[in-house]
């Protein structure tokens, strides 16, 4: 049961976060039980002597007060609808002339969550601060001390708008949301070398059963470390049929499990609760997710209605970067528990794999641009300077010898 609804969490997770709500919805709460606070304060005998004792902190008409507040409440409203109009016209010019893809990384940018939830908070601020000024029998009961403070946040926010005036014309840009894609697939590159478990030679023993995929979905990911013991306690291999990104129709064999003993229901139903599938295609789950957004990028600044080669070429700058990486760090396959039995066999995208994914796509439609011709031709001489192994080096000879073939 506890596994269950960790994996649901898990799966769930990066929708939640991911949100362009989450933070502001986080910030929110936290400004509304900061007006609970300082109403508590204001009204405490402390408050009251603090404000006592500093005459200029005081403010004796309601009326008054009210004014303050409402005027603010109402100016962030304004601030807030144009902000968040800003991000629209922001993703909606994005999804036009890059990929939908990319408004994934823009709706989770944790710099514009925070700017909206501090619009939002001290909205939720004012509105709460606003019913606690009121007209009582023994006189006017107003929080002096809640009410400067919003004029405060009130400044603070002005600062932080021009901030974010800056930031969105800053991320509206090709080359910036090229650098982010990159950044996040170099992180997650990263993550599975990070991942190495000391591996064995595969050579699995005992009888051969084939699990087969509950529903269509992405094979997101697997808990690897959780897989290992599991694997370990109950005497089986693990051999999965297909590299993580891949989509799988219902039915189809995803995983096969070698043992020398009869596999269980029971058995099967806990392995499946390590093992993800669910839509979506984030960055942090899975690189090769960045890959094939950089190369959607390239394909679509190439195409008649947006004729950009300059961004297919910065897209295939960084595709380039990130080749290389992997060519130097290729991921295990193999992982072994800690008597060094292979346990687990989770194939890779190899070298070759990524380059039919993404440079060729992005030959294919821009063959006939200079501008792309002389940029693929020196990335992939670099590329071979970089590569140690024989058949990565015959494959980028094959495409070299393509491109420049075609140049002539």
């Amino acid at each position: 049961m506890q596994k269950g609804i960790t994996k649901w969490i898990r799966e769930h997770y990066l929708k939640i976060t991911g949100s362009i709500a989450f933070y502001p919805v986080l910030i929110a709460i936290g400004f509304l039980l900061l007006s609970v606070l300082m109403l508590e304060v204001d009204f405490s005998w402390e408050g009251k002597q603090f404000k006592g004792a500093l005459s200029w902190i005081r403010l004796r008409d309601a009326d008054t007060a009210r004014s303050i507040v409402s005027t603010i409440a109402a100016g962030l409203i304004s601030l807030t609808v144009f902000s968040f109009s800003m991000v629209m016209i922001v993703l909606n010019q994005a999804a036009s002339q890059l990929s939908n893809r990319i408004l994934e990384n823009l709706i989770g940018n944790r710099s514009q969550q925070w700017v909206l939830g501090i619009y939002l908070g001290t909205i939720v601020y004012a509105l709460f601060l606003l019913t606690s000024i009121r007209d009582i029998d023994s006189g006017t009961n107003i929080p002096a001390l809640s009410i400067y403070l919003l004029i405060l946040l009130t400044v603070v926010d002005i600062f932080v708008f021009i901030y974010f005036l800056h930031f969105i014309t800053q991320s509206v840009k090709y080359q910036t949301l090229i650098q982010n894609i990159t950044k996040e697939t170099h992180t997650a590159l990263n993550k599975d070398k990070a991942d190495h478990i000391n591996h064995a030679p595969w050579k699995p023993e005992g009888e051969r059963c084939e699990l087969r995929c509950p529903a269509a979905g992405y094979f997101q990911d697997i808990r690897l470390s959780s897989l290992v013991k599991q694997a370990c306690k109950e005497g089986f291999q693990l051999e999965f049929l297909h590299p993580k990104g891949t989509f799988l129709l219902q039915d189809v064999p995803f995983v096969a499990i070698y043992s020398v003993r009869p596999v269980s229901k029971k058995q099967v139903d806990k392995l499946l609760l390590d093992v993800d599938f669910y839509p979506g295609q984030s960055i942090d789950v899975n690189a090769l997710y960045g890959f094939k957004q950089l190369t959607e990028v390239a394909i679509k600044a190439l195409s008649p209605g947006i004729n950009d080669p300059n961004t297919a070429v910065l897209c295939l700058h960084a595709l380039s970067a990130l080749l290389a990486q992997r060519l130097r760090n290729t991921p295990p396959e193999v992982f072994s528990d800690e008597k060094g039995m292979a346990r687990i066999f989770l194939p890779q995208q190899t070298f070759g794999d990524l380059v039919r994914l993404c440079l060729q796509p992005v030959w294919h439609y821009g063959k006939n641009d200079q501008f792309v011709q002389a940029a693929l031709a020196d990335l992939l001489q670099q590329l071979k300077f970089v590569s140690q192994e024989g058949k990565d080096n015959a494959i980028i000879d094959s495409m070299l010898h393509e491109v420049k073939g075609h140049g002539k």
